[in-house]
């Protein structure tokens, strides 16, 4: 009798294990997807995908970043993050066992010596994504180059928006008739000074959707490129600012 029980409890404690196995974090480990440098691309993901807080990058089933990327966040903070050229099946998920987030899976066709950017958007259980070819262009002055990214989330239709600067002298959009979901090219833009966008609906200055400045104490630096995204859910907005390049 004594045996039968210590056999029942060794039972019930793997069981007890199992689902606690089942219900963490599994964070997957980190391989090298790069066989040629030479023939590879460079990939940044960017998380706007609301509450999206435990994504894994997979390069075909194979793990690129060691820390989760959480939303509002970017993958890698240095952009060094490099695959093979051709076909490529790109997989952004979160790893918890208990996850409702829909895995974002697709293929994508990579250019040798070409960059690239992945926004992910909407809802966790409806997550998309978007992939944009950077066209990198270095200044030869001091300017700096941005680019808008509308990927703010609403469950009816939006209108598409004119986006102003305030440096700018808020007389002329500096991106204008951005449709939802979707990323404009980049515009020269000046280095060396703080910011405030002001977004409206295209061909409109009221109502006023966004005041904001180009993220927490962003100054663009000369030469370099970014990415302001418009993202959240579209009552309670935000912009998010990356260096893109």
């Amino acid at each position: 009798m004594k045996h039968l029980k210590i056999k029942s409890l060794g039972i019930g404690l793997a069981a007890t294990m199992l689902f606690v196995i089942s219900c963490t974090k599994h964070t997957p480990d980190v391989a090298d997807p790069v066989t040629n440098l030479e023939e590879s691309a460079q990939i940044q993901v960017i998380n706007s995908t609301i509450n999206a807080t435990r994504n894994y990058v997979y390069v075909d089933n194979v793990p690129v970043n060691g820390a989760a990327l959480a939303y509002g966040g970017v993958f890698p903070s240095a952009y060094s993050f490099r695959v093979n050229h051709g076909a490529r099946t790109i997989t952004i998920k979160d790893t918890l066992a208990t996850s409702t987030q829909t895995p974002i899976s697709f293929a994508q066709n990579f250019e040798t010596g070409e960059s690239y950017t992945i926004f992910t958007y909407g809802i966790t259980t409806a997550a998309k994504q978007l992939t944009v070819k950077n066209e990198i262009v270095v200044p030869t002055d001091t300017s700096a180059r941005l680019r808008f990214a509308n990927l703010v989330y609403s469950a009816s239709p939006l209108a598409a928006v004119d986006v102003y600067s305030q440096k700018n002298g808020l007389t002329t959009p500096i991106f204008s008739n951005v449709a939802n979901n979707t990323v404009t090219g980049f515009v020269s833009y000046p280095s060396g000074q703080t910011d405030t966008l002001f977004i409206y609906p295209t061909g409109t200055t009221s109502p006023l959707l966004l005041k904001a400045a180009l993220g927490s104490g962003f100054t663009a630096v000369a030469t370099r490129s970014y990415s302001a995204v418009y993202n959240g859910q579209s009552t309670a907005p935000k912009i998010t600012t990356f260096a893109t390049y």
